[in-house]
């Protein structure tokens, strides 16, 4: 038999670390005195430990290294799939470092721009929901995406040519389209890309004019978060503030969608006489 601090030393585990395997069962000891809470274990125990310890230091939660303990047959598996969650986990962090590097390095600003007129193809996405929280926002994400994807095979097929890369931006055109996000059902979004071209849409495909206009743009690296959404909308109000004769109207922001950020802009449009 040997004490709790005799298998400390052999295993290299602290006392401390045998206690709480104990907790969670997976490295009990052999023995417990009653009276006085002594830990005793045996020598045949220390490949427990090992299997804890190498399990453990993959980074694997106490629950899934009790599982491959208690599934043998199906610990491979369990480690694999651990390894893809970590190598997922990676990746985000990766492209997260990026982001914050980028954003710290650039100091993403608000810049004017000329937007000449164009024609624009537009395409309604429906049942969206309302972003509340990460998971709303992802959905809504793979909704637009998708949604996006569908817009331009249509436009290639149709034989236009785009000119730039397509935006997305909330439907507030008509009452109709903003009656959802008020009744909690959603809003609805459209994405749009601007085209040149004769061609020909199948039904649910509008072909619109685009006005020449000046807006606000500014580009923040990394993915697209509600966050960033936020950011955008304070960064283009700061840098052209309410007041004078002309205001950035902000219901109508677009975002393009970029491989290292989001683009957003904002029409500065004048004020009602």
């Amino acid at each position: 038999m040997l004490s709790i601090s005799e298998f400390s030393e052999m295993c290299h585990l602290t006392p401390q670390a045998l206690r709480f395997y104990h907790t969670e069962g997976l490295l009990v000891p052999v023995q417990v005195d009653e009276r006085t809470g002594y830990r005793s274990y045996a020598f045949e125990q220390v490949e427990q430990a090992m299997l804890v310890t190498l399990l453990r230091d993959t980074g694997m939660s106490v629950k899934l290294v009790r599982r491959a303990l208690d599934e043998p047959d199906r610990a491979l598996a369990l480690v694999d799939r651990h390894h893809e969650d970590i190598r997922r986990q990676r990746a985000a962090q990766d492209e997260a470092i990026q982001a914050a590097r980028a954003v710290f390095d650039t100091r993403p600003e608000p810049r004017p721009r000329h937007v000449p007129a164009t024609t624009v193809v537009t395409r309604l996405v429906r049942g969206t929901p309302l972003g509340r929280d990460a998971q709303e926002w992802a959905q809504t994400e793979t909704l637009i995406e998708a949604a996006t994807a569908e817009l331009v095979e249509t436009v290639r097929e149709a034989g236009l040519t785009m000119l730039g890369r397509p935006w997305r931006t909330l439907a507030r055109e008509n009452p109709e389209q903003d009656r959802p996000a008020a009744d909690g059902d959603g809003p609805f979004w459209i994405v749009e890309v601007p085209v040149a071209g004769p061609g020909r849409l199948p039904p649910g495909f509008v072909i619109r004019e685009q006005e020449a206009h000046d807006e606000m743009s500014i580009f923040i690296p990394g993915r697209n978060t509600m966050a960033k959404y936020c950011t955008g909308i304070l960064r283009l109000l700061n840098a052209h503030p309410l007041g004078g004769d002309t205001f950035v109207n902000i219901a109508l922001l677009r975002q393009e969608i970029h491989d290292d950020g989001v683009l957003s802009s904002a029409t500065v449009e004048s004020r009602p006489r």
